[in-house]
């Protein structure tokens, strides 16, 4: 692994590099679209694990509770009547409920570019020359962290998320490796520092400062 230059100030880090302004220097009028596309990455994650069983899915209740008249009580045919505890659900979540949220190509690249120009203007991002693994080991991620100041929950952006990139990551608490063209608002927003590598810029560059195409879908 090798790091750019980069200056420190205090406990803080500045970027050397310059960035694209069309990128990272987006002004953010209002963050509605910030918060869409929040609950939009949330929404479309979300498990369909909920399910109640109708009337007819309940087990028993083939039997008459007890007969038609002469009891006194109110007349059922069956045990399994959503009016009984442990009977039928009415409405209840069936599993195949759809829970996502879409967003257009145009809008998620604007909102991915206003949680950059945030984190740009908040010197929470710094950029280094590569981030290469040849070993896969932990201990190296964590001396280039130590070594740039990067503390709390850190996004590591590079341009390609190998197996020796998953390896040298995913056992560091608050560490996150993600591939370039896979970035998104969820994760710029809860990470305290996003760690950007070369060749990840220039893609991030040539995707965002781009205009979409008709038809056009993001991953």
């Amino acid at each position: 692994m090798s790091t750019a230059a980069f200056t420190k100030s205090g406990n803080k880090a500045t970027v050397a590099p310059k960035l694209n302004k069309a990128v990272f220097g987006v002004e953010i009028k209002s963050h509605d679209l910030l918060k869409t596309a929040y609950v939009s990455y949330m929404a479309n994650g979300r498990p369909n694990l909920a399910k109640t069983l109708k009337r007819g899915e309940v087990r028993g209740g083939g039997k008459k509770p007890w007969k038609q008249k002469g009891t006194g009580r109110a007349r059922f045919g069956s045990i399994r009547t959503p009016l009984w505890r442990g009977g039928g659900i009415i409405f209840g979540p069936t599993g195949n409920e759809n829970y996502s949220k879409k967003l257009n190509v145009s809008a998620k690249r604007t909102a991915i570019k206003q949680a950059l120009s945030m984190t740009a203007q908040e010197n929470r991002l710094m950029v280094i020359e590569t981030f290469e693994c040849k070993d896969g080991k932990v201990k190296q991620t964590r001396q280039l962290l130590d070594k740039m100041g990067a503390n709390g929950k850190i996004l590591i952006v590079v341009s390609v998320k190998d197996q020796l990139v998953e390896r040298a990551t995913r056992n560091l608490d608050n560490v996150k490796a993600v591939q370039a063209l896979y970035l998104n608002v969820f994760d710029i927003i809860n990470a305290d520092h996003v760690i950007i590598s070369q060749k990840s810029l220039d893609i991030l560059n040539g995707w965002l400062a781009a205009k979409p195409q008709k038809g056009a879908k993001d991953e």
